[in-house]
């Protein structure tokens, strides 16, 4: 457990990460190292992720609290570092032991990061521009939607050499801003059309029930970036709801792909969710995607980090190849979600790794 909790810290704030991220990797730094946090993430089933899901039942019952101060506000900025805030956290935690087991008996941990659209907006641009039809978004595993909007975004690329590219509606509420490492990620002079949206999930969100829009705010790292995207992203989806579906993925997606306008490109998005499925439930979904590509044209884009989790990865959720460097850094810890493309055309497939990302959005680089 604490190596789980390790790894998600060096993930979000690896050496170079920016400043702002601090308060996230020392969160999960005390879950790993501190005997009450420890103890209650071992008490957790390892299926419902528990260095996330206590970190986000700390957040939740800590509103209003003394340890309330060292977290972000949304447009505000981010408190200062704290080298004492893992005792302060264990301190905090030490007394309400039974408070946060049951918080995590009853919730699941659910991150909407709509930052992440940002790793697909590139691949969705292009995959348009080559189609030259209208997109048919599908969001698998999208909790309460807010990754089902990337036309309704503003985006700001900052290239190695300084230089920022921006698209997407200037007046859009929600703004993403993303550092380009390396490469050339091709942003598009305007976002694509999608003519249909709708996501999937065993458990859809509405983020106009306050107890949810609380619970879903507790799960977002506690970085002022972040915290920011997702209120402004929340409101959004709250003014302008979108189609969600309840269900297994494996179950429900033929009928809504069939459900979807027929001139439409059929787009599968999955960002950071088919990296939990179980070898059998990937397997299946694979060909689930072939079997979709014999009856009309579809794309599948993943942002997910290499599998299996843990220093064996060696390959993508679809099945693809990754440098050999990236292999390597993901043994030593460094662990990101690598950007794939897989496309049926005429019933021929053909897949590519494309990049990969900071798993809160922070960066990009492409290939």
């Amino acid at each position: 457990m604490a190596g789980q909790a390790r790894a998600i810290a060096d993930a979000w704030s690896p050496p170079g990460a920016p400043e702002s991220w601090w308060l996230t990797a020392a969160t999960f730094a005390a879950i790993a190292e501190e005997e009450p946090l420890l103890d209650l993430a071992a008490a957790i089933p390892a299926d419902r992720l528990p260095p996330l899901l206590l970190a986000a039942a700390v957040r939740f019952l800590a509103l209003g609290s003394e340890l309330d101060r060292h977290y972000p506000r949304p447009g505000g900025v981010q408190p200062p570092r704290d080298p004492g805030f893992g005792a302060e956290l264990a301190a905090f935690a030490r007394p309400r032991r039974a408070e946060l087991a049951e918080v995590c008996s009853g919730h699941r941990y659910q991150m909407n990061e709509v930052g992440r659209c940002a790793d697909v907006l590139p691949v969705l641009a292009a995959i348009a521009a080559e189609a030259g039809r209208p997109l048919a978004l599908v969001d698998l595993g999208t909790g309460a939607g807010l990754g089902l909007s990337p036309d309704r975004y503003r985006y700001t690329y900052t290239d190695p050499d300084g230089a920022r590219r921006e698209t997407g509606d200037p007046g859009a509420p929600v703004r993403i801003e993303c550092t380009v490492r390396s490469g050339v990620p091709p942003v598009p002079p305007q976002v694509p059309v999608v003519a249909a949206r709708v996501g999937v999930d065993v458990e859809p969100l509405d983020v106009a029930d306050p107890h949810v829009l609380a619970w879903l705010a507790a799960c977002v790292p506690p970085e002022v970036g972040a915290v920011t995207r997702f209120a402004a992203a929340a409101a959004l989806a709250r003014s302008e709801p979108v189609r969600k579906v309840r269900g297994d993925l494996l179950d429900v997606l033929p009928a809504v792909v069939a459900s979807l306008p027929a001139d439409a490109l059929v787009c599968l998005v999955d960002t950071y969710v088919h990296v939990f499925l179980p070898p059998q439930d990937l397997r299946r979904f694979d060909a689930l995607v072939d079997e979709i590509g014999r009856e009309r044209d579809v794309e599948w884009v993943s942002v997910d980090p290499l599998v299996p989790l843990g220093p064996e990865a060696r390959a993508t959720v679809q099945g693809l190849d990754v440098p050999n460097a990236w292999v390597r850094e993901n043994r030593e810890g460094g662990v990101s979600g690598v950007i794939g493309r897989v496309s049926i055309r005429d019933g021929v497939r053909t897949g590519t790794v494309l990049g990969r990302a900071h798993l809160g959005a922070a960066w990009l680089e492409w290939l």
